[in-house]
């Protein structure tokens, strides 16, 4: 153009002096206007800035590993890059300087550190995760500060956010916040890709994961499978680290002047602005995360169950001697059969199921009571039920079956007792002697006995066995006649009343 070098170095907005370096370069190794095919920019940078011929390009100096060296900066965060430099140049003192060494570094860590572009489909994932600040919830009654937790979750497809906040991390939050992110959005992904948290995830792996009982039975419950992101591969979920960025510079920094008194103000003020959020305009792209919701994801996320999955423990428990395994300090019963069996305990806030083998075995309702038992009659065998059967007026009612001279015998052995129990034996012998002699004879022993006022088992027994029911008289021998007085009383005086044997 025939420019001057002062033009051409107000149309760059360079100095006089750079304009008039370049021209010297070009004309050095003979570039003219118009360049060759060939010459790209790069083939400009080779030839006016040629590489130091005492450093050339393409020989690295002995002794450089950026594997290794990355390899030691992953290790261990307190490896900077400095201290490695300084190990290096201790064992190759003409090695790079630092500036140059970091340089390649960085060079190096580029190419290798490429990264695979996600493509997410409409209603497929839902990406979860625990913010990491904390919301500090003032107790107006005790005056202490409990910190609460912001759980987070986002679409694949379409950025959908949803927050909220919980008492701790534990398990059954954890659950209760997906629950509601579910019924936040109307419906359910297909997959579930959570971080490897402890309350998720038993063990962390990269292949094969071992998820909670619980966590996995709620998926099941909302038709949806959880596939947790590869151990320290934050990348495998990067919607919801960046979505955890923007809840806590557009929720976590507007609350936080702040002072909460309770869990649901903070979550209140949180909807309000969570909404917000959602709403807010996309900055290289039309619409926004709630139009893009209606737009993509929502038509195709799966339809929620009728119920409300309820949040339920998995435990191992082993059945004692007496049939019963215990669950939070109470004791319920299991079939006698599974007696020193190893078995899973399942239970709600409402009910405690028992499985073995993968079947139910058992089915109790919830009891907080500690140390005390819950037993089905059914789960006991047949001698432990006819025992709990024998009862003071059962034993009663079957006397009366066989006669009142009989029901009254039972009476007294169940009154001269000093606790019910003691005679239920007596009693149940008394029933064998029906059996062995017949009902009729039993209860002509009876009568016998009230009459000697010999009400227990073994007299019974020995009136049925010498026969003595069937005799007419109570005295074996003749009765003598003595003289006849005031004072003399006879026998009858001896016998106690029958409404006393009552």
């Amino acid at each position: 153009m025939n420019l001057g070098q002062d033009q051409i170095a107000r149309s760059c907005s360079i100095g006089q002096a750079t304009v008039h370096r370049h021209l010297e370069r070009a004309a050095a190794v003979g570039l003219t206007w118009p360049l060759p095919e060939d010459h790209d920019d790069r083939r400009l940078n080779e030839l006016l800035f040629p590489a130091r011929p005492d450093y050339p390009p393409s020989v690295p100096r002995p002794g450089l590993d950026f594997a290794e060296v990355h390899r030691q900066l992953q290790a261990n965060r307190f490896v900077t890059l400095q201290l490695l430099w300084e190990e290096y140049r201790e064992t190759h003192s003409g090695g790079y300087g630092y500036s140059r060494f970091c340089e390649l570094y960085q060079r190096w860590n580029r190419h290798r550190d490429v990264t695979l572009r996600q493509d997410h489909r409409a209603g497929e994932k839902m990406f979860v995760d625990w913010a990491g600040p904390m919301v500090p919830i003032h107790d107006c009654r005790t005056g202490e500060t409990v910190p609460a937790s912001l759980f987070v979750a986002v679409l694949g497809a379409s950025p959908y956010t949803f927050a909220y906040a919980a008492r701790g991390q534990h398990l059954a939050n954890w659950i209760d916040c997906h629950i509601r992110a579910f019924e936040f959005m109307k419906g359910t992904t297909k997959l579930i890709v959570p971080d490897n948290p402890r309350t998720g995830v038993d063990r962390a792996c990269r292949y094969e994961p071992d998820l909670n009982r619980t966590y996995q039975e709620m998926a099941e419950h909302y038709g949806t499978a959880i596939m947790p992101a590869r151990p320290y591969k934050p990348r495998d979920k990067a919607k919801v680290e960046n979505a955890v960025l923007l809840v806590e510079r557009w929720i976590l920094a507007a609350l936080r002047h702040h002072r909460f008194v309770s869990l649901g103000e903070l979550n209140e003020a949180i909807a309000v602005l969570l909404e917000r959020l959602n709403n807010r305009p996309f900055r290289k792209r039309e619409g926004t995360r709630t139009s893009l919701f209606a737009a993509t994801d929502q038509p195709v996320l799966q339809p929620l169950p009728p119920l409300r999955y309820i949040t339920a423990d998995w435990k191992m428990v082993r059945a004692s001697i007496d049939y019963h395994v215990e669950v939070d300090r109470h004791f319920y019963s299991v079939p006698y059969q599974l007696a020193g069996q190893q078995m899973e305990a399942r239970f709600t806030s409402r009910t405690v199921e028992i499985f073995e083998g993968g079947k139910r075995v058992a089915s109790h309702m919830r009891s907080f009571a500690p140390y005390l038992h819950t037993t089905i009659r059914e789960h006991m065998p047949k001698s432990h039920q006819a025992h709990l059967e024998w009862t003071p007026s059962r034993l009663i009612h079957w006397a009366e079956t066989v006669g009142d001279a009989t029901a009254l015998v039972i009476a007294t052995v169940l009154a001269t007792k000093r606790h019910p129990e003691i005679g239920y034996r007596a009693c149940l012998g008394i029933m064998r002697l029906g059996k062995t002699y017949s009902n009729e004879r039993l209860e002509a022993a009876s009568k016998r006995a009230l009459e000697l006022g010999a009400c227990s088992y073994q007299s019974l027994k020995s009136i049925l066995k010498r026969s003595l029911d069937r005799q007419t008289s109570l005295s074996l021998e003749p009765e003598r006649t003595g003289p006849r007085h005031e004072n003399v009383r006879g026998a009858q005086y001896f016998t106690p009343p029958t409404d006393l044997l009552q």
